[in-house]
């Protein structure tokens, strides 16, 4: 495992807010104030961090491309030469289908997104993931075979070999801009869409948004919202990381 996914996983919520309940606990007695501070960041964070209302106010700052409505899918071969689809995980060891790996949820919302615009336009399809630490398939075969059996909805390209959104951008390019693909519909979540289409534009394509899997949109819920829920811890640390990320890439590959 590698040891930048350990310092993220402790360095990003809700592992630094744990940490700060662990650091509580140690100084309790030495620094009973310092403590009591620490005690307070920490669960106070994890607080808001299960609030939907809080997590959908963040999201809304992020989903900030505009949306592909039905109208506009046939139009896309006009405006684009292929559709890619980003990874987003995996199941490993899926027991009701023969332990074999499987695309994480958010990756399957993407396939199906990506299917109906496939349908619609006619464009050739990309799949772009990586290997999990190594060990195949790679993502992209995981979506690639998912699209074929499950929509009847070829893959023409895979790439296989990227671990991060930066790299989805730089290998997809390596893979289709020689082919002259150049202009390309990009599917993953609504969230991530702003970090991935500036990689994407970085990498030299032009980008036609076309995000899914919206977190901000309104819908019922008790009290408004108000009341924590343990899904919700999840998805605000998702949205702390792509924060994060957008703010980073910025500085990390602006100037190549």
């Amino acid at each position: 495992m590698p040891i930048r996914y350990i310092f993220k996983q402790l360095l990003m919520p809700p592992g630094v807010l744990l940490l700060l309940i662990l650091l509580a606990w140690w100084l309790r007695r030495a620094r009973p104030r310092l403590a009591c501070l620490c005690l307070i960041a920490g669960l106070g964070g994890l607080w808001l961090m299960s609030l939907p209302a809080v997590m959908q106010g963040a999201a809304r700052l992020l989903e900030r491309e505009p949306v592909l409505t039905p109208a506009d899918w046939p139009e896309l071969a006009g405006r684009a030469d292929a559709i890619v689809v980003l990874g987003a995980g995996r199941q490993q060891h899926e027991p009701g289908w023969g332990n074999v790996d499987q695309p994480g949820l958010m990756a399957l919302e993407r396939l199906r997104y990506a299917a109906r615009l496939a349908r619609a336009s006619g464009l050739p399809l990309a799949t772009s993931g990586g290997l999990h630490y190594g060990w195949p398939p790679s993502e992209a075969a995981l979506m690639a075979e998912v699209l074929q059996q499950d929509y009847g909805v070829p893959v023409r390209w895979l790439e296989e070999g990227s671990r991060t959104t930066w790299e989805n951008a730089r290998f997809s390019a390596e893979l289709l801009q020689p082919q002259g693909i150049r202009r390309v519909v990009l599917v993953t979540q609504a969230w991530h869409m702003p970090r991935a289409r500036w990689s994407f534009e970085q990498a030299g394509f032009d980008v036609v948004s076309a995000p899914t899997g919206h977190l901000g949109r309104s819908y019922e819920r008790p009290l408004g919202g108000w009341l924590p829920e343990s899904l919700v811890i999840w998805q605000s640390s998702q949205l702390l990381n792509e924060a994060a990320g957008l703010l980073l890439y910025p500085l990390l590959y602006g100037r190549e």
